[in-house]
């Protein structure tokens, strides 16, 4: 049977990969590498990079594929998004096919497979077609709440309290309800729309690797740098990812 390693590689810096990581990388047959046009090559070059650090045993094939684009328009945000997986799931079988039988194909996973990540949802969509058989193990990674943490030396949470992982759209829909609040995925900037006298923001983006940018502060009193900081960012690197933290209140409030 085939055998698929999807592995977490962290957040850019080719230091967070782990020794497990490696380990499975290098066990690997093909290696497949995603691209998403010149705007964003520097995601799949980042990759290359860390397999060019990294694997050892001189026989690992690299192959590059095209992801599709997700078509958004007269879709919800879920229809969009099941037609995207579906068409990714396609594209995965036929390139699982190429694998030479036993053989083993590993993807390299932004952050971690688990956090905010569907290579896993999208690898037993692909399971469930019937058309090629193998399975998958999974290897943690780096997440982008960690690294962003580590840069602004702050603890996730609040003491004795509860963390809130969202996106930006859901921020949106909902406010700033939660004493932590990690919000990913935030392209519309819902930060900057949040009416919050209490809150503070730590913010951060290309988290551990040398472009990384960093701002925290009352949220009202910084939100306008994080837009200039991260539209300037963006218009010269071509691609951005980005995190933040939201905060109210301290620890030992409840004494």
């Amino acid at each position: 049977m085939r055998q698929i390693e999807i592995i977490g590689i962290g957040t850019g810096n080719p230091e967070h990969l782990t020794v497990q990581a490696i380990n499975a990388m290098n066990r690997a047959d093909v290696i497949f590498i995603p691209t998403k046009g010149a705007e964003k090559d520097g995601l799949a070059g980042i990759r290359r990079e860390i397999c060019g650090r990294y694997l050892t045993a001189g026989n690992t094939a690299i192959v590059e594929f095209a992801v599709p684009k997700r078509l958004t328009a007269g879709q919800t945000y879920l229809q969009s998004v099941g037609e995207w997986h579906a068409a990714l799931a396609d594209v995965y079988v036929s390139l699982i096919e190429t694998l030479p039988q036993p053989g083993v194909g590993a993807f390299l996973v932004w952050g971690d497979p688990g956090l905010y990540d569907s290579t896993i949802r999208i690898l037993d969509r692909a399971r469930s077609l019937k058309s090629v058989d193998f399975d998958f193990t999974v290897i943690p990674g780096i997440t982008s709440i960690q690294a962003l943490t580590a840069s602004h030396r702050i603890p996730l949470n609040l003491l004795g309290k509860p963390v809130e992982i969202t996106t930006g759209r859901r921020l949106a829909a909902s406010g700033n309800q939660a004493d932590s609040t990690v919000v990913m995925l935030d392209g519309e900037l819902a930060f900057s729309k949040i009416d919050d006298s209490e809150a503070e923001i730590f913010w951060g983006a290309y988290l551990g690797t040398p472009d990384e940018i960093t701002h925290a502060g009352r949220l009202s009193d910084v939100a306008s740098d994080i837009v200039r900081s991260r539209a300037e960012a963006r218009a010269r690197h071509g691609w951005i990812m980005d995190i933040y933290l939201l905060r109210k209140g301290h620890d030992f409030d409840d004494l």
